[in-house]
């Protein structure tokens, strides 16, 4: 069972104090306890993000999945997605279940990125290509993050995906939704 507490916290370097926010210093919880008590006091919902997209709490493996689920929920902000960006989130999912070859994820890499360049070349100033580029970019980016070494290039990819993807084509309410899901998500790996 993986705990936290704030020397842990501490480890990693916060820009804050987790006691200056009525943190207990000298509690040890579960990850599913400590989310679940804290969740409403961190103000801002992507500091849990990071405290937990780090192989001290997850693998490689639950990393990449998370960010290939991030990279899917942006595709749902997205009216009319390029298949090219579903299919890259469709593949590396495969990849990391050892269902696709490192061959297919490069060329769903390469074809996401394409659906990222024709996005922006037609873009000229619309708000919604503006949001499918970047959605299609952030399903390269699970895609590639599938493919990516280990350790920390497995942790950014996810940290990434959850962190920027769906501020493209969110408002401030969707934001708060989407990282109430990412949480959400991501407590799923603990339970």
């Amino acid at each position: 069972m993986k705990t936290i507490n704030n020397k842990l916290i501490m480890s990693f370097n916060p820009c804050y104090n987790p006691s200056e926010i009525g943190i207990d210093d000298n509690e040890t919880l579960t990850v599913v306890e400590w989310i679940e008590k804290y969740r409403n006091r961190v103000k801002n919902k992507e500091d849990i993000i990071w405290l937990l997209c780090r192989n001290k709490f997850m693998s490689d493996h639950d990393l990449r999945l998370f960010a290939v689920w991030c990279a899917r929920e942006v595709l749902k902000l997205v009216e009319n997605p390029d298949k090219r960006s579903i299919n890259s989130c469709d593949v590396a999912e495969l990849f990391l279940n050892g269902k696709a070859t490192q061959r297919e994820l490069t060329a769903a890499w390469d074809a996401a990125m394409d659906a990222t360049r024709n996005a922006a070349g037609n873009a000229a100033g619309d708000a919604v290509m503006d949001a499918a580029g970047d959605a299609a970019g952030d399903a390269a980016g699970a895609a590639w993050a599938a493919w990516a070494a280990a350790g920390n290039a497995a942790r950014n990819a996810a940290r990434n995906a959850a962190s920027n993807a769906a501020w493209a084509a969110a408002g401030d309410a969707a934001r708060a939704a989407v990282r109430t899901a990412q949480i959400n998500q991501l407590l799923t790996y603990f339970k």
